[in-house]
């Protein structure tokens, strides 16, 4: 099953209504669960888990929320471009442990370079940057699940 399937599935999950869905096959096993509410997710989530991303369930409407503080300038991130997920999978910053990060901080980063890998179902996805600027800071520990459209990075443009 690519990944292109998968979210086929998700989408129709999320249309559907239904809160958990297992499927398992000789070759797969997927499991499908969402939260009625948000709550808070375990350090370290199963790898068969895949809850559904926020953008895919079903809208409720929003209540209202108060406005927040305006950061100050040293803590504003609003100026740096976010470097996101395109996938569901595991977090790589190098594409084997004996060599260094495809990204470090500090490094300039130009549209087509590989920022790191995602490995989904055993296939290793090589992400490459959408974007030109300097890496400010990385979002995400190495080795670690990622969701869809989760910020990996963040990329002050130059």
């Amino acid at each position: 099953m690519e990944t292109k399937e998968i979210q086929k599935l998700i989408d129709f999950i999320a249309q559907s209504g239904l809160d958990e869905v297992n499927i398992e096959t000789s070759e797969l096993k997927i499991k499908v669960k969402r939260n009625a509410t948000p709550t808070a997710a375990p350090a370290a989530a199963p790898a068969t888990t895949t809850p559904l991303p926020a953008a895919l369930t079903p809208a409720a409407p929003a209540p209202a929320q108060p406005a927040t503080p305006p950061a100050t300038p040293a803590e504003s991130e609003t100026s740096y471009i976010t470097v996101k997920s395109p996938m569901i999978g595991t977090f790589y910053r190098a594409s084997s442990p004996e060599t260094p990060s495809l990204v470090e901080i500090g490094d300039e980063i130009k549209p087509g370079k590989p920022v790191c890998i995602i490995e989904a179902m055993k296939l290793f996805n090589e992400i490459e940057s959408e974007v030109s600027g300097r890496i400010v800071k990385v979002l995400v520990e190495n080795a670690t699940p990622v969701e869809f459209d989760q910020p990996l990075f963040l990329v002050e443009p130059i």
